[in-house]
């Protein structure tokens, strides 16, 4: 896939290229959101994500993966073995539960480290998470645990730009 951005237009569209970290570092792809009627319609596209690996014992499971919108839209590494603590936590603008943050999004299920999907949210227009953080994690977020819903390390990142795409 090539993809090419360009410069910034007021088209209400914005990308985060997704890169993955010391810990998984082959992950990489595109998260596209567009506003829509009431929402935004938001489209991933990511390779390299690590095998499905059920839980065992103490151990959690690797995927489907958690995947959400981060505060701050810093995907410096930092921690080789906690990456990308810079990002900060959840977006929870209106300071809800674990579970309803309108940074939470559906996790990302994998076949041979591929994963796809395009979803409908009305908790944001694009214009309001231009400059935060996607993050990719390793395990799948359970929604309930708070503040952040257990879904283990931070696998990937990406910041959230304002402008178009050419694919």
């Amino acid at each position: 896939m090539v993809v090419k951005l360009c410069p910034p237009v007021d088209t209400g569209d914005a990308v985060a290229y997704i890169k993955g970290g010391p810990l998984a570092p082959d992950i990489n792809g595109i998260v596209i959101f567009r506003n829509a009627a009431g929402g935004s319609i938001v489209s991933a596209d990511i390779s390299g994500l690590p095998p499905y690996r059920p839980a065992e014992g103490e151990k959690n499971p690797v995927g489907p993966h958690g995947f959400h919108i981060h505060k701050i839209g810093n995907c410096q590494v930092g921690d080789p073995n906690e990456p990308f603590k810079a990002a900060g936590e959840h977006w929870n603008p209106d300071n809800q539960p674990h579970g309803n943050h309108a940074g939470d999004f559906p996790v990302l299920f994998s076949n041979q480290g591929r994963a796809m999907m395009t979803f409908f949210t009305d908790r944001f227009r694009v214009e309001d998470i231009i400059g935060k953080a996607v993050i990719i994690h390793q395990n799948p977020d359970d929604y309930r645990t708070q503040p952040a819903g257990d879904a283990g390390k931070r696998l990937a990142c990406g910041v959230i730009k304002s402008g178009f795409y050419v694919l």
